[in-house]
């Protein structure tokens, strides 16, 4: 019986220790990705978080192989942190494969680098088995592979450290237990510096599919999660956490405190006046303060620096940090990607230069190096034997080519060998990508009032740019949402917390409007800068106010205009050089439907003209109104005689030529006419 009780104990305690465990999967961060030639190779980052205690990592891989190849000869291998630790070969079927593989904890790092690397062949013939190259050489990464964690979650130890890496964690946030909480009706200095903190975190998660909730003290939802930044002046606290102040410490100052309570880890910014109380939000939109701060408490002055580090953007990105050496003969690949500053876009000029080496036992008539960018080929160049050691190869981008915000370079080199591959006295073939290699992109502002160009249009040297935003006087829970959106993918492309952010309840002044970049959110009757602009709106409203109208582009029956929300990039009438964007529809909830089409990247790039209708149903439209897309046409004007510069050096010099003839002529005929005169004044004398 003892024996029996004691089984009885050790199994309860098992599965209670079982349940204690946490989960998490993150998916690849790269898109669906299709590699081609015999040997190949892709690499995919995640992360795992210091506060895990990991338990167990699984890799789920989601492949496919052509249906030519050969199982028997065909294999994949994983590597973690550049050591191989397991190989497989394919199952015998068609279609999309899933491949389950455990992770060796003691590879483990913080920031990992996973790689799928393999050789994909096929058979000659049903007995001959040389390997042949064909384009049925590939293998497809979907982008539904990811890796799943099992861990117990340690708690925060009490530095402010500790608490930001929780609140900022990807569990945290994708099982909603982060929040950022103000007053109810909370002030315009309160939604402010409650939206520098916002940008602050979501230019430091790492999740696509989630943000951190901004909401009032009502709101239910944030009451239950367990990680929550509260942005308060310190009169609109609560007794209970303004017990846990000194008010005669904030004097002179903010102050971040950071305590648990009731099961929940509290971080509290809060100041007795709106101007500090918006300087220490800029503290925590600081990642590398926060990450700094090792105690519970932080006082900011107005003399603390708060401002983030700068970003030196030189023009020039480097493709790989260590010699990338790819090995086997035949088609091989690298792909490599490029971001540019959020504000800025390709311009003419810009080159890739790549610094290689490679073996000397390559048929060199048929050896190539070949570059492309985002799948468009660009340039290449016949490897030689007499360049193996110390290869240069430089391409300039296509006049005009569009590169995006980001974009990838991929590299393919052919390392063909003269000898049989199945020869087993042959040396591999090797190739290296150097770590001289780089990018020089020759970048201008973006220019155009669209919202391909949304939200850099807003955004200045990587940061907000005068932004101001005018919201219902009346904010509801549904309201707070919007704002969130708004800003979660503002927040995305700001690098530096410097920007400013102005939040009013009723319509600035026009000198206001005239110097900001705005935008105004709610329906017209919650918002009279929308009602204002009601005549300029591509979608109008009727003359109730209580939906939309059709126009040349969409016919609207008349609930459904009550039903819909858009979003519409305007140019300015307060400012031509300006963007407004106006955020509505007849009510709170129609407001936020538009807004759910401007919070994510993944969203926004769907749209290309000026205007968003979404519907209750998730449809959604864009639309193209405006007919001349640039902000500021003399930016156009001077752009285009940068790129034309040397051909106006050619017009002006053969201008002058031309000039000179003339002149010339104009001499020769006026000597040649006196010398007429003074012949026919010789003979009448």
């Amino acid at each position: 019986m003892a024996i029996l009780v004691a089984l009885v104990f050790w199994l309860g305690g098992t599965s209670g220790h079982a349940a204690a465990l946490k989960t998490y999967t993150q998916p690849f961060q790269n898109n669906t990705t299709s590699l081609s030639g015999q040997s190949v190779e892709m690499s995919t980052y995640f992360i795992k978080m210091d506060y895990w205690q990991v338990k167990k990592a699984t890799l789920n891989l989601n492949f496919q192989i052509p249906q030519l190849s050969s199982r028997q000869l065909s294999d994949i291998t994983v590597s973690l942190n550049n050591v191989k630790f397991y190989s497989f070969r394919p199952s015998k079927r068609t279609g999309l494969q899933t491949k389950t593989v455990t992770l060796p904890l003691r590879l483990l790092q913080g920031q990992n680098v996973l790689k799928i690397s393999g050789q994909i062949l096929n058979a000659a013939g049903k007995r001959d088995y040389r390997v042949t190259q064909t384009p049925a050489n590939w293998l497809t990464v979907d982008n539904h592979s990811s890796v799943n964690f099992q861990y117990r979650l340690m708690p925060p130890t009490n530095a402010i450290k500790s608490f930001y890496d929780h609140f900022s964690g990807p569990d945290t946030i994708a099982n909603q237990q982060s929040s950022i909480r103000v007053p109810n009706q909370a002030s315009n200095a309160e939604l402010t510096a409650s939206m520098i903190v916002l940008t602050g975190e979501s230019r430091v998660i790492t999740t696509e599919n989630q943000q951190i909730p901004v909401s009032d003290m009502a709101d239910s939802t944030a009451k239950k999660a367990g990680y929550q930044v509260i942005v308060a002046r310190y009169d609109h606290l609560d007794r209970a956490l303004q017990r846990r102040f000194d008010r005669q410490d904030l004097r002179q100052q903010g102050q971040i405190r950071f305590f648990k309570t009731k099961g929940t880890y509290t971080l509290v910014v809060t100041a007795l006046t709106d101007q500090l109380l918006q300087k220490t939000a800029r503290f925590v939109a600081n990642q590398e303060l926060m990450q700094e701060s090792s105690h519970a408490v932080e006082n900011v002055s107005a003399q603390t620096r708060t401002f983030t580090s700068d970003l030196h953007y030189q023009g020039h990105y480097q493709l790989t940090t260590t010699a990338d050496k790819l090995t086997g003969a035949g088609h091989q690949e690298r792909s490599y990607f490029v971001s540019l500053p959020v504000d800025r876009n390709n311009a003419d000029g810009s080159q890739i230069t790549l610094h290689l080496r490679y073996s000397k036992n390559l048929d060199f008539d048929s050896a190539l190096a070949t570059v492309y960018v985002n799948d468009t080929a660009i340039g290449s160049q016949h490897l030689t034997a007499k360049r193996a050691d110390n290869d240069t190869l430089t391409v300039t981008l296509p006049k005009g080519m569009a590169l995006g915000h980001s974009f990838t370079v991929r590299v393919a080199l052919d390392l063909p060998i003269r000898q049989p591959a199945n020869s087993t006295n042959i040396q591999t073939p090797w190739a290296s990508i150097e770590p001289s290699s780089q990018a020089a992109i020759q970048s201008a502002p973006g220019n155009d009032l669209l919202f391909s160009n949304y939200p850099n249009l807003f955004l200045k040297n990587s940061t907000y740019d005068n932004l101001v935003v005018v919201r219902p006087k009346q904010m509801t829970g549904t309201d707070y949402a919007t704002l969130t959106n708004l800003f979660n993918l503002i927040g995305n492309y700001a690098q530096s917390n410097r920007g400013r952010i102005r939040v009013y309840d009723h319509t600035p002044s026009a000198d206001v409007l005239k110097h900001a970049n705005v935008i105004a959110f709610g329906s017209a009757k919650q918002n009279a800068l929308v009602r204002h602009l009601n005549s300029r709106l591509y979608f109008q409203y009727n003359r109730g106010l209580t939906g939309f109208l059709s126009n040349e582009k969409l016919s609207i029956e008349q609930t459904y205009g009550q039903q819909i929300g858009t979003a519409q990039l305007l140019r300015s009438p307060y400012n031509q050089k300006k963007g407004l964007l106006v955020v509505t529809g007849a009510d709170s909830q129609a407001t936020y439907l538009a807004s759910t089409q401007v919070n994510y990247q993944r969203n926004i790039a769907q749209y290309s003209g000026d205007a968003i209708v979404v519907d209750p149903d998730n449809n959604h439209f864009g639309y193209r109104f405006k007919k001349n897309k640039l902000i500021d046409t003399q930016v156009n004007v001077k752009q285009t005689l940068s790129r034309n510069s040397q051909l106006l050096v050619y017009l002006g010099v053969a201008l002058g030529i031309i000039l000179l003839v003339l002149l010339a002529l104009l001499l020769l005929l006026g000597k040649h006419g006196r010398l007429r005169r003074r012949k026919r004044g010789g003979r009448h004398a």
